[in-house]
């Protein structure tokens, strides 16, 4: 069946906002500067440079090309010069998608499948798996990372540079301030989290994270030789995900926005737009751009409770409708041989690692077990995407859907089990997907009534759903009762991919992960030398250790008290 992408979106001019003054470096710029900083080296390496820039929570209509009330004009040009992935698919949270992006592989082959890894959990990317930076070493590369871990951090073994990072700065956690970043895991489970290699970088505490990161990444542009090595950075934003905070300059430009959260959602994702600027600057002046490839991806759907909007897509971060899982990416490169356009090719998250290794040099060897496909000549040359499939999840642990049963699923699947699937043009939900509305862009007050009257949700609830996205890219009109035959055949890959899967890794809270345990700072407290739990990995099996947290807090309750009477009487 043909994959065929969502378009019909109108483009904006490119507009400048009044906090930027600049332009992108024109060619005989470019050329010059190069010649300059390139004088006497060798020549470039054969392998292309990657930067590849990752959004938190960014919303498909979070960007000005998809007519948004935001206004990106670096992002906009960069991928008008580039190619637009309109049939790009992510995570509908962050863990997901990092793993899948770092391992090529489907949640359901990392044991990953269920929700995030917490700040307490000892658990992390399963040692077992061979890690894209890692192979990209294997394949002359130096690699750096800056930004957002989130694949976990209970042992040494875990961190960034132990997987294939020459250089590692960023939080390891998943949501932290943006200046000083603290970050807490429930009421009073508060620490530090910036980290530079397998330090705490407490000095840098104060600075703005999106611009932090940014000068980062200029530092390493400038001081690595583009024409001795190939280079790969992997830059994870933590903007645009909660807590909203942005320096005030960028909130002015959107004094006009009457909805506050949006305000300060559109003031961040316009901060990482200049950031952006100045990497592309940077890739230009210190002599990488003719032989560089740079890739923006998000890595979930937009959170609209946080200002975030992926209208006019259906649901929202955390759910498998489009809105949770459709991303926003684009690749922009000289060495793209059809640039300025859309793609319609179907592309996956899980993609990136057997593309960029093809890129990088390497073999088939390279990529073997992996979910994803060398997606480059579809993007580059306009093809047929070798792609017609995509598991979106299994997660045997989401509450199941209390209107589900195998009965419902024919026999062949029990659509109580959260669950999602798509084949060429066809997409199946089953269980519970999340919240299924379709939310207007927030510009209160102003928009039609009638608009929020047309998208209220009031079907009743189901455990099976079934898509033509293609046609429907919006997710209006339900063919499970038309189309059985088709539910049929989707409900049979589902039980293929679940014989597949590995056990699900989601242990219980660890209580040695307290930072005031660890210096004030969220690092590992675990031996690498000490052996895992794993029968502890299931939420079910964990009652008694629930019981000890219990009991251990009432202890050390009572001998507050005592202390405090004891204090009194003295």
């Amino acid at each position: 069946m043909a994959t065929t992408a969502l378009t019909g979106f109108s483009m904006v001019s490119l507009l400048s906002l009044s906090y930027l003054t600049w332009d992108l470096m024109s060619p005989n710029q470019v050329e010059n500067e190069a010649d300059q900083t390139s004088a006497g080296k060798s020549p470039v390496p054969t392998s292309p440079h990657i930067i590849f820039i990752m959004t938190d929570d960014q919303g498909f209509n979070d960007i000005g090309y998809h007519s948004s009330d935001i206004k990106t004009p670096v992002l906009d040009k960069l991928a008008a010069d580039g190619v637009k992935l309109e049939n790009y698919y992510i995570q509908p949270i962050c863990t997901p998608s990092r793993s899948q992006l770092i391992t090529g592989r489907y949640q359901i082959h990392t044991g990953l499948q269920h929700s995030i890894i917490r700040p307490r959990q000892p658990n992390c990317l399963p040692f077992d798996q061979v890690t894209l930076p890692q192979r990209l070493q294997e394949l002359g590369y130096s690699t750096h990372m800056v930004g957002k871990w989130h694949l976990g951090f209970y042992k040494k073994e875990c961190l960034p540079t132990r997987r294939g990072f020459d250089t590692y700065f960023g939080s390891l956690t998943g949501s932290v301030n943006y200046y000083t970043y603290d970050s807490c895991d429930g009421p009073g489970m508060c620490g530090f989290d910036l980290h530079e290699g397998e330090s705490v970088a407490w000095s840098q505490k104060g600075k703005y994270s999106t611009h932090l990161y940014t000068q980062r990444v200029r530092k390493i542009l400038a001081t690595h030789d583009p024409r001795s090595q190939p280079l790969f950075i992997f830059l994870s934003f933590q903007a645009v995900h909660t807590p909203l905070q942005c320096p005030r300059e960028y909130i002015y430009p959107y004094r006009g926005l009457e909805n506050i959260a949006r305000r300060k959602y559109a003031a961040m994702v316009s901060a990482v737009d200049e950031a952006v600027r100045n990497i592309t600057y940077g890739l230009r002046k210190y002599g990488y751009y003719e032989n560089s490839i740079m890739i923006f991806s998000t890595d979930n759907g937009g959170q609209p409770l946080s200002g975030g909007s992926n209208w006019p897509l259906r649901g929202r971060k955390g759910t498998y409708w489009e809105g949770g899982v459709r991303g926003l990416g684009f690749i922009h490169s000289p060495l793209l041989r059809k640039k300025k356009r859309v793609s319609k090719a179907l592309v996956h998250i899980t993609d990136w690692y057997p593309t960029l290794v093809g890129l990088a040099g390497g073999k088939e060897s390279h990529i073997e077990g992996v979910d994803g496909y060398d997606v480059w000549e579809a993007i580059s040359d306009g093809r047929e995407s070798p792609r017609l499939e995509i598991l979106h999840n299994i997660d045997p642990l989401y509450n199941h859907a209390r209107s589900g049963s195998l009965q419902k699923g024919y026999g062949i699947w029990n659509t109580a089990v959260q669950a999602s699937i798509r084949a060429g043009d066809w997409k199946l939900l089953t269980g519970d997907p999340g919240y299924g509305d379709w939310i207007p862009p927030q510009i209160l007050p102003g928009f039609p009534g009638d608009w929020w009257n047309l998208e209220r949700n009031t079907e009743p609830r189901k455990s099976v759903w079934l898509f033509n996205i293609s046609g429907d890219p919006y997710e209006r009109l339900d063919l499970s009762e038309q189309r059985p035959d088709v539910v049929k055949q989707l409900l049979a890959r589902l039980v293929y991919y679940n014989r597949t899967a590995v056990p699900v890794r989601y242990p219980t809270e660890d209580l040695r992960a307290d930072p005031h345990l660890n210096g004030g700072a969220w690092v590992p407290w675990v031996r690498d030398e000490e052996e895992d739990s794993w029968d502890r990995f299931y939420q079910k099996k964990n009652k008694d250790w629930k019981k000890k947290l219990k009991l251990s807090k009432s202890k050390s309750f009572f001998r507050r008290l005592n202390t405090m009477i004891i204090s009194n009487r003295i």
